[in-house]
């Protein structure tokens, strides 16, 4: 089993910053690739930023795209997202996601088998 166990949300302001962090326990980290989601009130869960296992390669939506960073530190078991330039409709709870071992691509919600509990992240504006 794998467990992810999210950390780092809460109040911010738009146009400030958070920092998310997701650790890793239970199996090895450094080969799979790792993502985060958000799903906001009433909406659906929706791809955020993904990460392959290297950390060399990074997909983002087009609505965080210039604003959000994900990194990774494999010897920590850890995955970040930086989120920048904050703004109201950034307001969801974020999960963290292991990408798996079998996908086909990036960013569906089948293409990841283990997730976090989640984070809220509340923007005022």
């Amino acid at each position: 089993q794998v467990q992810l166990v999210e950390s780092g949300g809460g109040l911010g302001k738009a146009g400030g910053s958070l920092r998310l962090s997701c650790t890793a326990s239970g199996r090895p980290f450094d080969g799979y690739a790792m993502a985060w989601f958000r799903q906001a009130p009433g909406k659906e869960r929706e791809f955020v930023a993904d990460i392959n296992w290297s950390g060399g390669r990074t997909y983002y939506a087009d609505s965080v795209k210039g604003r959000f960073t994900i990194t990774r530190d494999n010897a920590k078991n850890t995955v970040y997202l930086q989120m920048n330039s904050l703004k109201p409709e950034d307001t969801a709870v974020y999960y963290c996601a292991r990408g798996s071992a079998l996908r086909v691509g990036v960013g569906g919600l089948s293409d990841y088998d283990y997730w976090g509990q989640g984070t809220q992240v509340t923007v005022s504006s």
